[in-house]
């Protein structure tokens, strides 16, 4: 008998009840697709040889809340919550000059390698949507491990998303926790169909490749939790070219 692995979960609205105007209902979910800045991926990530770099992306603003037993953001403040976790960052001869404008110069980073198996390092990635606020992303070494990510899918701090999930983060390389919005093939026009908001989705990204997918279950059974799914690896589309040629082939 197959089993069905879960993703541990919390979804929590902290902030006012959703407002309901006739039959629209308008939630997070909906907003990440009108989001333009919240699919924009603008920092860049640093492999280290040896090290396991863990990012998320996706919504207005996410936060590595924990991995394994250390809380790494605080769900209050948004910042780091141990500040030596932190990689420290030096502007470079404080301006550079490009052509008639005044750029700022190259943000030089520490990024010595970790000294002990169980050491952690966050890195500042890009600003976030949401003004003030910064993305990060973290630096461990390879092993399994449980990592808990906090998803905003508004533009509102009071209402967030929790998931975490346990891998075999074993090779080296970039993780990325990529949530996003699913979307159904059929609808069948209903007024309740209408109204509920699309299943949020979380892929787990080892390079540029999906090794697992969580989608958020709104069955009776398993109502609000992130249930992992099977990846179906799609073949890549024939070019008309190499498809006439695989029937002159046939014809043959």
């Amino acid at each position: 008998m197959n089993k069905t692995r879960f993703a541990v979960w919390t979804g929590t609205a902290l902030a006012a009840s959703l407002l309901l105007s006739g039959c629209q209902l308008l939630t997070g979910y909906q907003q990440i697709d009108s989001a333009e800045n919240a699919k924009a991926w603008t920092g860049k990530i640093k492999p280290i040889a040896g090290e396991v770099n863990i990012a998320c992306v996706g919504t207005y603003h996410c936060e590595i809340a924990r991995i394994d037993q250390t809380r790494i953001i605080s769900s209050e403040t948004h910042d780091p919550i141990n500040p030596t976790m932190l990689v420290k960052t030096q502007e470079a001869n404080g301006k550079s000059r490009a052509g008639n404008k005044q750029v700022s110069a190259p943000i030089a980073m520490d990024m010595t390698p970790l000294s002990h198996k169980n050491a952690i390092k966050i890195v500042p990635l890009s600003a976030s949507a949401m003004p003030g606020l910064t993305n990060y992303y973290a630096r461990v070494t390879p092993a399994k491990r449980e990592v808990q990510i906090n998803f905003y899918p508004e533009n509102n701090l009071g209402y967030v998303e929790r998931f975490a999930m346990i891998h075999d983060f074993m090779e080296e390389g970039t993780y990325q926790l990529r949530a996003y919005q699913k979307k159904s093939g059929a609808n069948s026009g209903s007024l309740l169909e209408t109204a509920s908001p699309e299943p949020l989705c979380v892929d787990l990204y080892q390079g540029n490749s999906v090794k697992r997918r969580f989608c958020k279950e709104m069955g009776a059974e398993h109502q609000g939790e992130f249930v992992e799914t099977r990846v179906v690896k799609v073949a890549p589309a024939q070019t008309p070219s190499a498809a006439k040629n695989k029937v002159k082939t046939k014809a043959g």
